[in-house]
């Protein structure tokens, strides 16, 4: 009974551990959502070899202010550079690679921000902690990017 009790235990902490992470999609799908509701898509572009890449998901991606913000705000997408398949954009099937390519992006992370219907916002490249990607966040979803520079939409916001 006792091993009964501390196996639900257990299931119950996976289940509410894994509810709260972010529900990323793959490209096609999110390109997809973010058409149908009008919001606009955050890309993780990463690769698999990536340390970096991989403490932005332990790290800023597991950030509660970073993961409300987001699961609010935007259709999440993650992207292997390297990974294969095909995604569809701009109707043209391409390789992820070359999707990043055409994004200018040149190293692992990045992050790209785009219009719900596809149109690319700007590219943030490299890592990010938490205290200033949530920033970086609210400046793209605000629509303040090419309104005012970022520093001072920082300025205005009160952030030293």
């Amino acid at each position: 009974m006792k091993k009964l009790f501390i196996m639900f235990l257990l299931l119950t902490y996976a289940s509410i551990s894994f509810a709260k992470d972010l529900q990323w999609k793959n490209f096609n799908d999110g390109i997809a959502e973010a058409k149908k509701l009008n919001k606009k898509v955050l890309i993780d572009v990463y690769t698999d070899w990536c340390t970096w890449c991989k403490k932005m998901d332990a790290v800023t991606y597991a950030d509660k202010n970073v993961k409300a913000y987001l699961e609010k705000n935007f259709v999440l997408i993650k992207l292997n550079a390297e990974g294969a398949g095909v995604i569809t954009y701009a109707g043209q099937k391409i390789s992820p690679a070359v999707f990043a390519q055409q994004m200018g992006v040149d190293g692992y992370p990045a992050t790209l921000f785009m219009k719900g219907n596809g149109e690319p916002i700007t590219i943030l490249p490299g890592y990010s902690e938490p205290k200033t990607f949530i920033h970086v966040i609210c400046y793209i979803a605000e629509n303040q990017i090419g309104k005012k520079k970022f520093e001072d939409y920082l300025i205005e916001k009160g952030v030293k």
